[in-house]
C-alpha cells in the first residue's frame, strides 16, 4: 500500500475534520494529489485536488467554501479539512495521486494511478 487515508470518524452537522493521506514506499511530490469520495449506493465522485507545486486547486462545487486541500511535500502528506459538514458529505473518502492533470484525474469516478485506501466519514444530523 503506497497511499494511507486517515483522520475519518462521526460528527454532527456543521463539523468538522480533517483528513491526512500519507504516501510511503515512494515519493509523490511531483504528482497532482487528490480526494474523492463514495457514499453508499452512489458512484465515486471527485471532491479536490492540488497540483505538485500546490498554488492549483480545484474543488467540487458541493464543497466549494467548506472543504481545503493541502499538501506538505517534504512530508509526502496531503490533507484535507472539512468544515461545515453536512449529512450528504457521509462517505468513504480515498486518496489518489496522478502524474497527469488535474482535469484527467477529475473525470468520472476518477483517474488515477494510485489510490489509497478510504476512511469512513459520518456526519449526523
Amino acid at each position: 500500500v503506497q497511499l494511507q487515508a486517515s483522520g475519518g470518524g462521526s460528527v454532527q452537522a456543521g463539523g468538522s475534520l480533517r483528513l491526512s493521506c500519507a504516501a510511503s514506499s515512494r515519493t509523490f511530490s511531483n504528482y497532482v494529489r487528490g480526494w474523492f469520495r463514495q457514499a453508499p449506493g452512489k458512484e465515486r465522485e471527485f471532491v479536490a485536488a492540488i497540483s505538485w507545486s500546490g498554488p492549483s486547486t480545484d474543488y467540487a462545487d458541493s464543497v466549494k467554501g467548506r472543504f481545503t486541500i493541502s499538501r506538505d511535500n517534504a512530508k509526502n502528506m496531503v490533507y484535507l479539512q472539512m468544515n461545515s459538514l453536512k449529512p450528504e458529505d457521509t462517505a468513504v473518502y480515498y486518496c489518489a495521486a496522478t502524474m497527469g492533470l488535474i482535469a484527467t484525474m477529475k473525470r468520472g469516478g476518477g483517474t488515477a494511478e494510485y489510490w489509497g485506501k478510504g476512511t469512513l466519514v459520518t456526519v449526523s444530523s
